[in-house]
């Protein structure tokens, strides 16, 4: 079962990619979306059979052996445990749902298989690092996603703007792999392996063991552990490595909701998770990952305030909840974290979905400025907008409210000053995170259409291909945080639902979470409702008020409308440095040196003989004739005195 839930995606990529021609684009839809239907299906079975059965389930599958080279031997093998069944619901029903979307959204593009190639092969790779049983198979799946990204932000190549996102996706991201391959070799150094039992079984082991590195004694866990962690923020967009993630809007919309809900943003996430023997025994580390998570969740959030495209808005809110995962990976509540990463994905699909139905609806129209009204002329699309909207915000009883006040209760209670930054910046973004989200509501859907006349003669809702996902979704964005919530957080299951695939040293943070008092409570509702109101405030009681801040606080809104300026600095730090250096090499070393003393060097040399010899060709026989007779003289010469 386990081998077609992973490699059945692998195969209709493989179908669609190279017999596209063939099979035509029903075929290649065909064929893609019934291979993940069915993995999907699978998928679920594997989760109940595994996570909510009785007793431990766990499983190792063996699949091939892969590489052997000395006492060095990786298999290719699943893992399979509870932490795996909840990652393969994810990435297998969003993408399952994504697939169907992409039949109606993409119905008029001319390279359907291509694409639907491409979203395939992005499930196949996130598939093999969710499975990984060690970390060369991890790093296998974690470059396949990297690649898959890079082809499908940039599908649209004959635009500029989507090749430039594609290349910063990718370049980016290579930062963070850098360090995350320096995370598995410094692994492999000190523990002989890279199975993941073998390394977690024997970390007790290097808790009291340093490294020097130029000169410094370091913490051998904590350095592993920081290194792993660099990976984990390129991948899954933290404050520092998260310029590519609203780039990537670039591609289009459901490949946007498969990067922000299902696959490469989560990879992060589920691999600090897996780590959690490696990270419980250095909790410096664990301090950085609550820091960066924190203040992540608190940046995306104050400039998802201010910005205008409608999937940039969602893209800095998918940014905002990785943040408030890993803080909660910080404190210890890996439950919690994985709980939200389980119900984001429905919510996050849900939005990215919708707004690309409004997108479909609206003639290619992703600016809100332009749009307004719409809640009469595609009222389904409005209610799962709605929907998904309340789920992100924590409405009471959403998804969203089971997953991301456990987070900030957790924060609360691990009493530390790392963990009472968390929570305050948490509380803050919770704040933010409901003003732009209703601010998005509010714009689409409210008030007079902005849009051409044109425009809005051709509204219309999307066609039933592209709205089913959105009832599935809205179901798991409205209903999974309290179907599971006493599986993945409350203590009556969370030992025998997770068994043994998360470890803690320690009393779990998450029933001392249920202990915090009232206000630690209802401090995310409260800051839901100040949300809510402040945007219908702005946005329909008093409209020009936006403006008027705007004008008023003209420093802190361009902070926020700019992105912190985190582009501008990048740019003038590495771009044009880059670029002035490889002028220089350019100029200065390939030109000047290598070309002119190298090819062009000898190109020329041969120009100027040949123009010497050439002058020798007069056409004139005495010419050829005396020639020939000093030649004919200095080979007797030659011969005469070569005899002696």
């Amino acid at each position: 079962m386990y081998q077609t839930i992973v490699f059945l995606p692998l195969l209709a990529a493989l179908i669609a990619g190279l017999f596209g021609r063939q099979i035509g684009d029903r075929g290649a839809q065909v064929v893609t979306c019934g291979a993940l239907i069915v993995s999907a299906v699978l998928s679920w079975v594997a989760f109940f059979q595994v996570a909510l059965a009785p007793g431990d389930h766990s499983t190792h599958v063996q699949v091939l052996s892969w590489i052997v080279s000395g006492d060095f031997n990786v298999n290719w093998a699943f893992q399979i445990d509870t932490l795996t069944a909840v990652m393969l619901v994810v990435v297998n029903t969003v993408s399952c749902l994504v697939h169907i979307y992409s039949v109606g959204y993409m119905s008029h593009d001319p390279h359907i298989p291509r694409f639907m190639a491409y979203l395939s092969l992005f499930t196949f790779a996130m598939l093999m690092l969710v499975t990984s049983d060690n970390f060369v198979q991890m790093f296998f799946g974690w470059e396949g996603v990297g690649l898959a990204s890079y082809l499908l932000i940039g599908f649209w190549f004959k635009k500029p703007s989507a090749n430039a996102a594609a290349i910063k996706a990718f370049v980016v991201n290579r930062v963070g792999d850098f360090g995350f391959a320096l995370g598995i070799f410094a692994i492999f150094m000190t523990f002989g392996s890279a199975d993941f039992d073998v390394v977690f079984s024997n970390v007790s082991n290097y808790t009291d063991h340093t490294i020097n590195f130029l000169g410094m004694e370091l913490d051998l866990l904590t350095t592993i552990c920081l290194l792993l962690f660099i990976g984990a923020m390129g991948k899954s967009a933290q404050l520092g490595l998260h310029t590519w993630l609203p780039d990537a809007m670039e591609g289009p919309t459901p490949v946007s909701a498969l990067i922000h809900a299902a696959t490469m943003v989560t990879a992060g996430v589920f691999m600090v998770a897996r780590c959690s023997p490696l990270f419980e025994y250095a909790p410096g580390a664990l301090d950085v990952v609550c820091i960066i998570g924190a203040s992540t969740a608190f940046f995306a959030a104050t400039v998802g305030m201010s910005q205008f495209d409608i999937k940039r808005v969602i893209a800095y809110s998918t940014c905002s909840q990785l943040g408030y995962m890993f803080f909660a990976l910080g404190v210890g509540a890996y439950g919690a974290a994985i709980f939200h990463l389980f119900t984001h994905a429905f919510f996050k699909a849900l939005l990215f979905l919708g707004s690309g139905s409004v997108i479909h609806a609206s003639s290619d129209e992703q600016d809100m400025r332009n749009m307004g009204g719409l809640r009469t002329k595609i009222p389904v699309t409005f209610w799962m907008m709605t929907i998904g909207t309340i789920a992100l915000t924590g409405f009471p009883f959403t998804a969203g409210y089971y997953s991301k006040d456990m987070i900030i209760e957790a924060a609360f209670a691990a009493g530390t000053s790392v963990g009472n930054y968390a929570f305050v910046l948490g509380v803050l973004a919770a704040l933010m995170t409901s003003f732009y989200s209703w601010r998005l509501v509010f714009m689409t859907f409210f008030g007079e259409s902005r849009a051409s006349k044109e425009v809005q003669d051709h509204v219309h809702e999307s066609p039933q291909v592209m709205l089913i996902p959105l009832y599935i979704l809205a179901v798991g964005a409205l209903a999974a945080g309290f179907l599971f919530s006493n599986n993945f957080i409350y203590e009556a299951g969370y030992e025998d639902f997770w068994a043994g695939s998360l470890f803690l040293i320690g009393d779990n943070i998450m029933y001392a979470a249920k202990l915090v008092p009232a206000a630690v409570v209802f401090s995310p509702l409260v800051a839901m409702i100040l949300g809510f109101a402040g945007a219908w405030y702005c946005y329909i009681y008093r409209p020009e008020t936006p403006t008027k801040f705007a004008r008023s606080f003209k420093f802190a809104y361009n902070i926020s409308f700019n992105k912190w300026y985190f582009d501008e600095i990048y740019d003038f730090l590495f771009v044009k440095p880059a670029m002035a250096l490889g002028q220089i090499f350019w100029k200065k070393g390939d030109e000047g040196t290598i070309d002119r003393y190298g090819p062009d060097g000898v190109s020329a040399a041969v120009v100027r003989m040949a123009e010497r010899f050439k002058q020798l060709q007069t056409g004139y026989l005495y010419h050829y004739a005396f020639a020939m007779l000093i030649g004919l003289s200095a080979f007797v010469s030659w011969f005469v005195m070569g005899g002696q």
